[in-house]
């Protein structure tokens, strides 16, 4: 019987192309060192607003399905084999934004029941056995409802998971440094002029910005910046690139981030770290038996 891959990560998200966004050279940079990487998305984005004029026709399942193909195109860029829909497509949709009427859908994300939605999740878990977890914050990064239920659905999966014979050693989530973006929509204000977007994001409108003292890592993936890019252009409903740069359909310029920050929350940091007091390995700490 074949070994599985000594490291194997599994990373949570709510739709097409917040893991581009989020993760995207994470995503490529352990794949390309022979890490099984594993995606699970909660939802196919049905309610995401186009932005190609040509591609507007597209709403509610026929929106789904070509986000689905986006999506497999964007895993082909980062070299990802194994991504999901959690319960299968279709199972869960997209619920829109906080506070609109598509958010008492019965079959929307937000009304799924935790237990019964993280059921699925732990299915996975047990299959793949990961030793470490990536989603969002309890807000969701930024307070998207589907964010917040796919934070919930994975930190309950993970404590399931514990019950049912696995217990995940490290769980993560995404962040940006303050510092980190507020120098980076410096240089934007500088470069927008040439860029083809209306104007700039402020720096509270990227999701997980947090200050210093919560990130406990940093991924390096220079090397895979162009992956990351190209997995973002894949997802061309919803993003337009321009680097170092990218806008969603809001037309709001924001850096395209080619280090990802981490912050730790479940599991031990080990006890030798970098330089700047970061880990640089989301398995640090762990053993190759893991």
């Amino acid at each position: 019987m074949t070994e599985p891959p000594a490291r194997r990560l599994l990373l949570v998200h709510a739709h097409p192309d917040d893991e581009s966004i989020n993760n995207g050279v994470t995503m490529a940079a352990y794949a390309a060192r022979g890490a099984r990487v594993t995606l699970v998305t909660c939802t196919l984005g049905e309610r995401g607003e186009v932005i190609p004029p040509e591609l507007r026709h597209l709403t509610g399942a026929a929106l789904g399905e070509y986000r689905l193909r986006e999506l497999a195109a964007a895993m082909g860029e980062l070299g990802v084999a194994d991504f999901r829909l959690l319960g299968g497509a279709g199972r869960y949709s997209d619920s829109g934004m906080m506070g609109v009427p598509d958010n008492e859908d019965p079959g929307c994300f937000w009304q799924a029941d935790l237990d019964e939605a993280a059921g699925h999740l732990v299915e996975v878990i047990l299959e793949v056995r990961p030793q470490v977890v990536v989603t969002y914050d309890e807000n969701g990064g930024y307070g998207h409802p589907d964010h917040i239920k796919a934070h919930r659905v994975a930190m309950r999966a993970v404590e399931l998971a514990a019950e049912a014979g696995w217990r995940v050693p490290k769980v993560y989530w995404n962040r940006v440094p303050r510092s980190v973006a507020e120098a980076a929509f410096g240089r934007l204000a500088d470069d927008l002029p040439g860029l083809p977007f209306a104007k700039a994001a402020a720096v509270d409108d990227v999701p997980g910005v947090v200050g210093e003292e919560r990130i406990t890592t940093a991924i390096d993936g220079g090397a895979h910046a162009a992956a990351k890019a190209a997995a973002m252009r894949a997802h061309a409903t919803q993003i337009e690139v321009a680097e170092p740069y990218f806008a969603l359909s809001n037309e709001l310029a924001q850096p395209l981030f080619t280090t990802e920050y981490y912050e730790l929350v479940s599991g031990e940091r080990p006890g030798v770290v970098g330089q700047s007091g970061r880990e640089t390995d989301l398995f640090a700490g762990i053993g190759e038996s893991s």
